[in-house]
């Protein structure tokens, strides 16, 4: 098979890559932005206990002062009924994920069901929860097995008869791109470094990292 040229191979990973990041970003976006989400279940629970120092953490300390004031707000107008407390927690929720997002550049368009978490995600949160990642390295694992045997067999067959013609031959191609595109991701997702975007601490930068 020919050998493509550099700038034609470079730009096809660029194009790769930029999908994965428009995809994880999709994903982020749900995980933060649903009801059930690890940003609005702090905040349900700071709402209760009247303590707002677990929400802090979800914002910058820029944003810290506009999200206490209306926490304050919030937990005067919830006393006065049923509905005056439904309505201002949501409108604390949506203020309070708005103001997350834009923390990390992201764009908000609005709060989202709960339930509209990726699985992967929903058994990592689990995973932290329970102090076991087991589930979740068994989750990850079997989808990505599933994965490269369905592209290698498709790849195989294909291969078969690739030189029986041109169209065979370029089905073939085109099976293997998908092939090998699918597993070099994995392993560079699998072997590169982990980091997260928040400060660790403050005047402390660390590597990028979105919810």
């Amino acid at each position: 098979m020919k050998k493509q040229p550099r700038s034609i191979r470079i730009a096809m990973i660029s194009l790769i890559i930029a999908g994965l990041w428009l995809s994880m970003q999709v994903i982020s976006e749900a995980h933060c932005d649903t009801l059930d989400g690890p940003v609005v279940v702090t905040a349900k629970t700071a709402l209760e206990k009247g303590d707002i120092t677990p929400v802090l953490k979800w914002v910058r300390k820029e944003d810290e002062k506009e999200i206490r004031n209306l926490f304050d707000k919030t937990l005067v107008v919830r006393k006065q009924s049923k509905e005056a407390k439904e309505l201002a927690d949501m409108y604390f929720f949506e203020t309070l994920v708005r103001i997350h997002r834009a923390g990390e550049s992201a764009p908000y368009t609005g709060l989202k069901a709960a339930g509209a978490v990726e699985p992967s995600v929903a058994a990592a949160d689990k995973a932290l929860e329970t102090g076991s990642v087991d589930k979740l390295v068994k989750l990850v694992n079997d989808a990505a097995e599933k994965g490269i045997r369905e592209r290698f067999t498709h790849a195989l067959e294909t291969k078969k008869h690739a030189d029986h013609g041109v169209e065979y031959g370029r089905k073939f191609v085109a099976t293997y791109v998908e092939f090998t595109h699918y597993v070099e991701r994995l392993h560079m997702d699998a072997m590169g470094p982990s980091g997260h975007g928040h400060e660790k601490a403050e005047g402390t930068a660390a590597p990028a990292h979105q919810h």
